[in-house]
């Protein structure tokens, strides 16, 4: 009798591997569950990181100064002494000013210039500027002047030491220009740099025509201030 009791207590096999099967789907259950909110959790975190991140960059941005340069009312010329003037301009460039903070020695002036957009005036000159000789502006397309370093010399003046590229040669030269226009939200820069057209290998000169081996360029570029503030000079 006792036996029976026992047997008829003990639970069946059956009754036993369905409780531990219930078991089993529930702890995966659970862990699919656990998975999915982690997954939920980490991707709010990611989301929310992002928007402050984006966030961070505007205002970043809105607390720099943004320039632009308008090519139209601006103009890059060059000359050289010699026997007979040559200067000229060229027609085809672009120049853009970027500022990484509003200290305004963070400014970065950047100059591309069209080799072959040069023009004299004379057909001649210009074939010749262009011509291997001198600009090579079929093997070395751009002239390039790009500053690395700011240094306020006045109320209003500027050094600007940078990469000066001309047929393919780029050595540091240096741009002295005057900012005109100083916290309003447009002016010009006007500058002047000098260079030895030896030094970028433009020792050949015009037949009949004495030419000296300084170089001088001329900037002058009209800018507005399209955002941000303005930029923080030294006292």
């Amino acid at each position: 009798m006792q036996m029976i009791s026992q047997t008829l207590l003990r639970p069946s096999s059956l009754s036993s591997r369905f409780c531990n099967h219930n078991r089993s789907l529930l702890n995966k259950q659970l862990l699919k569950f656990r998975t999915m909110s982690c997954r939920i959790r980490d991707m709010r975190f990611a989301t929310a990181y992002l928007l402050a991140f984006c966030a961070f960059l505007s205002v970043s941005r809105a607390q720099v100064p943004v320039y632009e340069v308008t090519p139209v009312e601006s103009s890059v010329t060059f000359g050289v002494e010699s026997s007979v003037p040559i200067k000229g301009t060229f027609d085809k460039w672009d120049a853009n000013m970027t500022f990484a903070s509003t200290d305004v020695r963070s400014g970065v002036l950047e100059i591309k210039i069209q080799a072959d957009s040069v023009n004299t005036g004379s057909g001649l000159k210009n074939n010749k500027l262009k011509g291997k000789d001198f600009f090579d502006a079929n093997q070395s397309p751009m002239i390039t002047f790009k500053s690395t370093k700011v240094l306020q010399t006045g109320p209003n003046t500027f050094d600007l030491e940078g990469d000066f590229t001309i047929r393919g040669v780029t050595k540091t030269e240096k741009l002295t220009v005057t900012d005109n226009g100083k916290g309003t939200s447009s002016g010009s820069i006007t500058g002047t740099m000098a260079f030895d057209r030896k030094d970028y290998g433009m020792n050949k000169g015009i037949p009949f025509i004495k030419i000296a081996n300084r170089v001088e360029v001329n900037v002058n570029l009209k800018w507005k201030r399209v955002s941000g503030p303005p930029p923080i000079f030294q006292q």
